[in-house]
Formats: structure tokens, sequence, C-alpha cells
């Protein structure tokens, strides 16, 4: 038991950067004191006190205010930062190493019975606001971002943004520690105007190629031809061949 305390007060001090001292994190931590809670209203729940572990989850839910529910499966060094609202079902299972920040839920879906809460492998991190719905899976060293809500599978060393999440490998990098930078996330809104732009860069590349082979041949630029109406009508329609070639901005 001593081991696991030393665990958990070592976890936190390497995670926060506020944990300067082991009073500081015994005394001012309800991340620490809720899983200090949780391991006793675990063991009655896995021994057929179950209302009774419910009835202590409720009383460090009080003095917490985070809410683990005795059935939870949670492994070693698990630290809640802050903590304030943060929600794990009954079905949960989480891995060694996992971080949460405040007001996290992993819940689920609907009113089917069996497993229904989210698994967490070994060094995931979920970031603020964040909701992790369903019986789903979350790969080691993955990063949910803040405000995501996921609910589907997310591959290892991946990371998550978005509603509903949407899934970013990171170049193939694995992630061999634990990875607490949940606020550098790629942005898929800004990757596509810069998308955007790298094409409309190339069009005028182009168009300026274009002007110059016509300024040495003496031509206009844009030679006009006469069209009939019926084709000129059926041709606004039609799209430009080769705008844009050779990528694509679909999200």
């Amino acid at each position: 038991m001593f081991e696991r305390v030393k665990e958990d007060i070592q976890a936190v001090k390497e995670r926060d950067p506020a944990a300067v001292t082991t009073w500081s994190v015994l005394l001012n931590y309800p991340g620490v004191h809720a899983m200090w809670w949780h391991r006793q209203h675990n063991w009655l729940w896995r021994h057929g006190r179950r209302g009774f572990a419910r009835w202590i989850s409720q009383v460090a839910r009080f003095f917490t205010g985070i809410e683990i529910h005795p059935g939870a499966t949670i492994g070693r060094r698990f630290f809640i930062d802050h903590g304030m609202g943060v929600v794990i079902g009954e079905t949960t299972i989480i891995g060694d190493d996992v971080t949460l920040y405040q007001g996290v839920t992993l819940g689920g879906t609907g009113k089917e019975r069996g497993k229904r809460h989210p698994t967490l492998e070994d060094c995931v991190v979920v970031g603020v606001g964040a909701a992790v719905l369903g019986d789903i899976v979350i790969g080691r060293g993955s990063r949910v971002g803040g405000g995501a809500v996921v609910v589907n599978d997310v591959p290892p060393n991946c990371t998550v943004v978005g509603i509903p999440g949407r899934v970013v490998v990171r170049e193939g990098r694995k992630i061999d520690a634990i990875d607490l930078h949940h606020e550098d996330l790629p942005d898929p809104v800004v990757e596509m105007f810069r998308c955007m732009q790298r094409r409309i860069d190339r069009l005028e590349a182009r168009l300026a190629g274009d002007e110059a082979v016509s300024a040495e041949r003496g031509e206009p630029p844009f030679p006009l031809r006469q069209v009939p109406s019926a084709e000129a009508a059926g041709a606004a329609d039609e799209p430009v061949a080769g705008a844009g070639d050779g990528e694509s901005c679909t999200y």
C-alpha cells in the first residue's frame, strides 16, 4: 500500500511543476485523494458490498469534486490534475501513467449493459473538458484535445481534436514517454486555409508564367474567343481543368 502511495506522489511531482513538496501533494491535490478513496470503495465493490461502495464514492465526490464509479478499473500512477467535474463510469478501464485534466468525462452513450465505457491504454492524456464516450479504445500514448468528443477508437500515438473527435497521426512519431502538451494540437481549420493558400499560390504562379509567354509572343494575355451563347451558358458550369491539381483540401 505504501509503495502505491509513494508512486502516486511521485507521479504528481513529475507531471505538475506546482507540486514542489510531498506535503503539498498530500494536502492540496483532490485527484490524489479521489484515487485513494477509489481504492477503498473498489475493494468493497469487488467483494460484494456494492451499496456501501456507491455511498462511499458519493462521499468522496462531495469532498473532491471527482466522481469515480467503484466498478472502474484504474492502473498505476494515475493522475487527475485539478479534477473538478471529472466523471469516470462503471466499466471504464484505465491503464498505467494516464493523465486527466478537469472536466473530463469517461462515460457511456446509452442504456446498454455490459462494457459501455471507454478503455484508456497506458500513457494517454485527456485534455480539459473532453468527453470520451462508449465502449471504445484510446491507444497507448494518444492525446485527446481539450473539448473534444471522442466516440470512435483511436490508434496508438495519435491526437484527437474536434467535435466529433478527428484523429490526426503525428507523422508516425512514436511517443515513448508521457506527453503532457495537450494544448499543442493540430488545427484542421487552420490547415485547410493553409492548403487553400498553397493552391492559390500555384495558380498565381501558373498565371504569371502564361502572361510572360504571351508577352514574349506579343499576344494579349487573355485572347478573346467568340463563343455562341448556348455554348457559353453551358461552359459556365464546367470546372476549370487542372485547377489546383496535386492537392485536396477535403476535410
